[in-house]
């Protein structure tokens, strides 16, 4: 009935919408408390607004802005409208969470003289909270945005646009990045990618009818 009286509004299911939120506090609680103090770098657009800010002199907070909006403008084109209201929810949890954490000390400060140790645990979290946000139909970030929507043009697996679009910007970030420190980053990318190709294949319950 509701959808009937606002048909311009997505249709959103409201499990769905506390999965994308909890999914993305997930991956902020993740990338805070493990890739933060790991010096891990990431690819995608963090990676890339980091490879502009070296070279370009671009602020991140300007080259993040251009290219997250130009992700979730292709995503909403490609995807529709409920794209961008799972994905609105997403950014929410992300940046609530993120925030929160910030006021916290960091529960692993270790991982920072143990980068393959934050390689790992950085995949669980970025590849577990970007994997069920993005299998509900959302996206966290411009990263997830974009992936999303190659895969649905190209019609290939997720996980290998995920690492086509990251291996090109951490290749970039050679120039000014220690190959060592290049390599924990792939490692992270190689399993976070895995681990959100294994998501999208597991099937979603069906909403019941009427």
């Amino acid at each position: 009935m509701f959808q009937k009286l606002s048909p311009k509004l997505p249709n959103l299911n409201p499990l769905s919408c506390a999965a994308a939120f909890l999914s993305s506090a997930f991956l902020a609680f993740g990338l805070y408390h493990v890739h933060s103090f790991s010096g891990v770098t990431e690819g995608g657009v963090l990676g890339m607004t980091l490879l502009l800010e070296r070279w370009a002199r671009i602020s991140p907070a300007v080259s993040g802005l251009v290219m997250n909006i130009a992700c979730y403008a292709l995503g909403f084109r490609l995807l529709g409208k409920e794209f961008i209201g799972y994905s609105a929810i997403a950014s929410a949890g992300f940046s609530i969470s993120y925030k929160l954490c910030e006021q916290t000390e960091p529960l692993w400060p270790w991982l920072a003289d143990v980068p393959l140790f934050a390689s790992l645990y950085g995949a669980v979290f970025v590849g577990a909270g970007a994997g069920v946000c993005v299998r509900i139909g959302g996206a966290p970030g411009g990263d997830d945005a974009l992936a999303m929507s190659l895969s649905h043009l190209t019609k290939w697996k997720i996980e290998r646009v995920y690492l086509l679009t990251d291996f090109i910007v951490l290749g970039l970030s050679l120039s000014y990045i220690p190959i060592r420190k290049i390599g924990y980053s792939v490692l992270t990318v190689l399993l976070s990618g895995q681990i959100i190709g294994w998501i999208q294949r597991i099937p979603l319950p069906k909403q019941p009818s009427g």
